[in-house]
């Protein structure tokens, strides 16, 4: 009997030891899905958003893993057959995201955007912005991600306020739940959504939560585009009482004749939260790991679906 086939999406010399008793190849099943389809029993799937990495399930008729290199299963999950695990990338993406989240807070609030415009048109602009330092930040979505966050945020001399699916005490205080949100929001200067998207978390942030939040205040998206609701988020940017950055959208990519693209006070980046030098070395240290324990017929980290 051979060994259990594993397709990769990246060479096995990058784990460093590739688990031994286990067969490698290297398959993008986006671009071509090779013969050996129905043996695979392990699939790292390659790092997309979209959900063309799960065409291919079904023909995978030996599947006991799906590992994804993301921290949302999203794209992916109701595809997964039953009896399959399904682990997401938790770990992959936190400090990488963290970074971006940072950044997209600190160039929001002291007008970076503005700043390289008036560069670009050689124009010496002094303007007083809003610091980060004494303000008041709510983190919608307490996870792995929103926890690198408040460490780099707590650095910058604010107050973080927590707020998870459900409330509960950790060793930093309390984290607040969904249902509290109401009464979070208008003593909130910053809102960092990193919440998965799940059928709660989709349009949470509705017209009626931007409402609540406080005039001048500014909301930034990491989580998925869904879970703002983007005509309420739009016209709140027209009257210019709220601001916001956004790394994720509705629809991706964004087509040009979208109205994001010129909506006021708002700054957009392409979904790169998990996009940096940091990304590879955690995502094959995380594989590598979940090969060994494959191979070992040990639990696998991260699982969302599925009992392995």
């Amino acid at each position: 009997m051979s060994d259990p086939l594993v397709w990769l999406p990246f060479d096995p010399s990058e784990l460093g030891d590739p688990p031994a008793g286990l067969r490698y190849e290297v398959v993008d099943p986006t671009t071509a899905v090779p013969d050996s389809v129905e043996e695979v029993r392990f699939y790292c799937a390659p790092y997309q958003m979209g959900p063309a990495v799960g065409d291919v399930l079904p023909r995978m008729t030996s599947l006991k893993v799906v590992q994804v290199l993301s921290a949302g299963v999203d794209n992916v999950r109701s595809r997964v057959p039953e009896g399959v695990t399904l682990c997401n990338g938790r770990g992959i993406h936190d400090s990488s995201t963290a970074e971006l989240a940072l950044t997209l807070v600190l160039a929001s609030l002291r007008d970076v955007p503005g700043m390289v415009r008036d560069q670009d048109s050689r124009r010496w602009n002094t303007r007083w912005r809003p610091a980060l330092a004494d303000r008041r930040v709510l983190l919608v979505g307490y996870g792995a991600i929103g926890r690198a966050i408040e460490e780099r945020l707590l650095a910058f001399e604010t107050e973080v306020v927590r707020v998870a699916r459900t409330a509960h005490t950790d060793e930093r205080g309390p984290v607040h739940s969904f249902e509290e949100l109401p009464a979070l929001l208008p003593g909130a200067d910053v809102v960092v959504l990193i919440c998965p998207l799940t059928s709660e978390t989709r349009g949470l942030v509705d017209a009626a939560f931007l409402a609540r939040m406080k005039d001048g205040a500014l909301l930034v998206n990491m989580a998925r585009g869904p879970v703002v609701d983007t005509p309420a988020l739009l016209a709140e940017l027209h009257t210019g009482r709220l601001t916001a950055a956004v790394d994720v959208v509705d629809t991706e990519p964004l087509p040009a004749d979208s109205p994001w693209w010129d909506a006021p006070g708002l700054l957009v980046s392409p979904h790169v939260g998990g996009a940096s030098s940091a990304m590879w070395p955690r995502a094959h240290r995380l594989v590598r790991e979940q090969l060994q324990r494959f191979a070992a017929g040990e639990p696998l980290h991260n699982q969302m679906t599925g009992a392995y």
